[in-house]
């Protein structure tokens, strides 16, 4: 993912104090230890700009988009009874999974944070799990507002207290009618500039609720590369062309928009962005919907949506998309001059994908066989910040059963008391 150095058929990464100090074809580094990596893709992590991992213990109890039983309703409904050893256990389960598929790097967009306690419970699991994590700091809840004083508490807490981990605030956009009638809403504007007040990047969703939520920002100079545009459907050409050129971020999350909203969104605007140059990167989204944390299936998600359009040139080559996965999701999440390729000066975050496995082999062209045949079954090694993390697929530190069991237990006793809800509500 590094243009200056390009791809090696066969090579060497030197690693010193969580740093890539050198690429090359032959290293020579007395002392060092010797990871094997022989038929093995050696890249970046993932980055997955935009994942709800409060609610993955739901994954059992989401039933698509059932009015019922689906994600939003599910959700909803177990939000409010959610305490902060769920969040710790769903969190620490998320993260574990996505570390399996290789993701090294996660935008955790909390929109369920109910309290202090449940944010340091879900910044404890992603430490516990070793992966490199923005904690987007939320509302109570759905159509809540920022608690300014939590968040406060825990960016003094946390804001310097670990290298793996950073800080970001997301807000629950204005009222649909506020927006239609291109009116004003001061509590939004004003969460938007203390976020700013406090140097943290802001992640904001967008959909068919959202129609008018980029003039609003506009209007009030609020536009720029500190903000992060969840779903890229929906929007005018104008309002596309004001984003690129104020620098907004976009984060497309094609696994959830294909199958629930690109009905009420309309299609993924993957082409027209890319047209103009904008700063494109991929989220899971949540993995308790989506039923998979896997990034290979969101790769492959952009590729399939974009294949399914008449109206656009349909050329995706599957490389652009593995830039998108990697170093773009780490320049929409600022961090591109650290992590999101390998290169000498930037942090260790790397994977290693088996080519020999059966659902993969053989490897010719590897863009073509990570975005059409790779899956976290091919992931052996993961790396981040320098660390081993995970190597021929187990965690160094944690018993990947133990997290499964607490985050199935924990989601099973919330199944009970959402069917009890359900049943109580006929």
């Amino acid at each position: 993912m590094d243009k200056s150095i390009g791809d090696l058929a066969a090579g060497d990464v030197h690693i010193r104090n969580g740093r890539i100090v050198q690429i090359g074809e032959h290293i020579e580094a007395p002392g060092a230890e010797v990871i094997e990596a022989r038929d093995m893709i050696v890249m970046p992590g993932f980055v997955d700009t935009h994942s709800h991992l409060w609610n993955a213990f739901l994954r059992g109890s989401v039933r698509g988009d059932d009015r019922v039983r689906g994600y939003f309703p599910t959700t909803n409904r177990a939000a409010p009874l959610c305490t902060p050893d769920d969040a710790f256990n769903s969190v620490r389960f998320g993260l574990v999974e996505a570390l399996l598929s290789g993701t090294t790097c996660v935008n955790n967009f909390s929109h369920n944070t109910r309290s202090v306690a449940h944010a340091e419970a879900e910044i404890r699991a992603s430490l516990d799990v070793g992966v490199r994590t923005r904690f987007s700091y939320g509302p109570p809840g759905r159509d809540q507002r920022l608690d300014r004083a939590g968040l406060e508490e825990v960016n003094k807490l946390w804001r310097s207290a670990n290298p793996l981990l950073k800080l970001g605030v997301n807000l629950d956009t204005p009222a649909p009618d506020v927006l239609k009638s291109g009116g004003d809403d001061e509590a939004f504007i004003n969460d938007v500039q203390f976020a700013r007040s406090l140097g943290l990047p802001i992640s904001l969703h967008y959909g068919n609720t959202a129609h008018g939520l980029v003039g609003l920002l506009n209007r009030h100079g609020l536009l720029g590369p500190d903000i992060l545009m969840i779903h890229t459907q929906g929007f005018t050409a104008e309002e596309r062309e004001t984003m690129v050129a104020k620098n907004v971020q976009f984060s497309m999350s094609p696994a959830i928009e294909i199958p629930y909203s690109t009905v009420r969104n309309g299609y993924i605007q993957f082409a027209e962005l890319e047209k103009l140059g904008a700063s494109l990167s991929l989220s899971v989204d949540a993995s308790s919907a989506m039923a998979t944390a896997d990034f290979f299936t969101v790769m492959r998600a952009l590729q399939w949506s974009h294949k399914q359009r008449s109206d656009v040139d349909r050329a995706l080559e599957p490389k652009r998309i593995v830039e998108i996965a990697t170093i773009g999701g780490a320049r929409a999440l600022q961090l591109d001059a650290e992590i999101g390729s390998l290169t000498p000066g930037k942090r260790a975050d790397i994977i290693m994908i088996r080519k020999n496995d059966i659902n993969i082999a053989p490897v010719i062209d590897p863009y073509y066989s990570i975005v059409y045949s790779g899956s976290s079954r091919n992931v052996d090694t993961v790396i981040v910040n320098g660390e081993l993390v995970l190597r021929q697929g187990r965690h160094k530190a944690l018993d990947t059963a133990e997290v499964a069991g607490a985050a199935a237990k924990a989601g099973k006793d919330m199944h009970e008391k959402l069917e009890r809800i359900i049943a109580s509500s006929k």
